[in-house]
């Protein structure tokens, strides 16, 4: 039996990619394993999708490729964003490349693997052809704790924001059969998730290509039914497609959070118009505004991007005063990365680095400030907390989250004196707060 390990790269999405693609290998007579050196098959999921991940995602495969070099059968696969955007490149860069696959190929790589006994094939790059994605009957081997996981529900991008480079990597967006995702959605519940982090590039557009009248909508309330499930939680929500049916969905239907991560990347007109973004500031004030009357207690998670090429001080101080007055939940904050490839690779007003970092610091002590006062405002209530169990950094803590706290990027309840177990929904009383967690004991 072969060995296989595997280093994935990226965000989640790429997670469930790689996911999928293990367990369709352990499905097909390969083992699984953590410890790279033991490895047969050497397998780099990456990311390409700014230069600080490409630089990342090299750095992962120059790593493998020496291991590779102290095993004369060892074979490495380079897999994901980074091997659709610069396949020649990387097969003449390195060498020690075997095969190179793209973001549409994974379920092929059985095949190749089988056809040539486990060596692959002689063509390397394997980029390009018919696009092939994984069905529900491909079983996922879950690298994210048993409790939670992420669900895509769709693969590619058709919007052309002026930054990005996803539709060129992952095609244009392509739902994926609403009894497939429902399906997905039985399988990790099986194993015990209690909660589904819903994905896609642009989530809200989800069943448009298949001519589904508000697609997400129907695919939640069917989701709602999948036993095991407590929480569903909407990530990557484009703005356009957020609309009244989709809010009085997530505020009748108990089990969806009152949680929308809505990217906004911007907020002038000027900006959100050389971005390509469909909307603008009007629109994006309302939809806001109906979000909040909509959904009681909604909890609002947005993105933004500083430095991008024309940005003025004006541009960013109107940005400044919108997150001061609307008042988020959770922010984030990127510097602008200039990528060959995208429409505004051929803008060539770009602010200085320095400038771009101050501005993204500015919005984060903004948001430091807004976040620590709702945190203090939850000081004696009581949430229902999804229990982690020991902190990843200080392990004498346990931790857990709320359901308007996303996995990873958002903060933690830290809970004391209490007897609990990871994956346990327990009721928390909050009785301290910092600027980003929340402190509580088991009620």
């Amino acid at each position: 039996m072969k060995k296989v390990g595997i280093i994935s790269l990226g965000c989640p999405k790429n997670t469930v990619d790689t996911e999928n693609l293990l367990g369709d290998l352990a499905q097909n007579g390969y083992e699984i394993t953590p410890d790279q050196e033991e490895a047969d098959i050497l397998i780099v999921n990456t990311c390409g999708f700014i230069e600080a991940a490409t630089r990342e995602s090299i750095d992962a495969v120059l790593d493998a490729a020496k291991i590779k070099s102290r095993g004369a059968d060892k074979k490495l696969i380079v897999t994901g964003c980074l091997a659709e955007r610069y396949d020649k490149q990387l097969l003449e860069e390195i060498p020690e490349i075997d095969l190179l696959l793209g973001t549409k190929q994974y379920p092929g790589l059985k095949d190749l693997l089988a056809e040539n006994g486990s060596t692959p094939a002689p063509e390397k790059n394997q980029v390009g052809g018919p696009a092939r994605y994984f069905d529900a009957s491909t079983p996922r081997l879950q690298t994210t704790p048993f409790y939670t996981a992420y669900l895509k529900i769709a693969e590619g991008c058709s919007n052309k924001c002026a930054f990005c480079i996803i539709p060129k990597m992952r095609g244009p967006f392509h739902s994926f059969a609403q009894d497939d995702v429902l399906k997905d959605a039985r399988n990790l519940a099986e194993t015990g998730a209690r909660e589904l982090n819903i994905i896609s590039q642009d989530t809200t557009m989800y069943g448009v290509d298949l001519r589904m009248k508000n697609g997400l909508v129907q695919l939640l309330r069917q989701m709602t039914q999948t036993p095991g499930v407590e929480w569903l939680r909407l990530l990557y929500c484009y703005p356009t497609f957020i609309d009244h049916a989709l809010m009085d969905c997530i505020a009748a239907e108990e089990k969806v959070c009152n949680y929308v991560d809505v990217p906004l990347q911007h907020t002038h007109d000027v900006m959100l118009k050389r971005m390509k973004r469909q909307e603008r500031e009007t629109g994006v004030r309302q939809m806001l505004a109906d979000l909040r009357n909509r959904i009681p207690g909604v909890a609002l998670r947005t993105t933004f991007i500083v430095g991008f090429p024309g940005e003025t001080e004006e541009h960013f101080q109107h940005m400044a005063r919108f997150v001061q007055e609307e008042q988020f939940d959770h922010v984030g904050v990127f510097t602008y990365s200039h990528e060959e490839g995208a429409t505004a690779y051929q803008y060539d007003d770009v602010p200085d680095a320095e400038v771009a970092q101050a501005r993204k610091d500015e919005i984060m002590s903004i948001q430091r400030e807004i976040s620590a006062r709702k945190n203090a405002a939850k000081i004696g209530e009581t949430h229902r907390v999804l229990v982690e169990g020991a902190d990843a950094e200080e392990g004498y803590l346990v931790t857990g989250r709320l359901q308007t706290q996303a996995p990873d990027i958002d903060g933690q309840v830290i809970i004391e004196e209490s007897d609990v177990q990871p994956g346990e929904m327990i009721d928390v009383k909050i009785t301290a707060a910092t600027d980003y967690d929340l402190v509580g004991k088991k009620v």
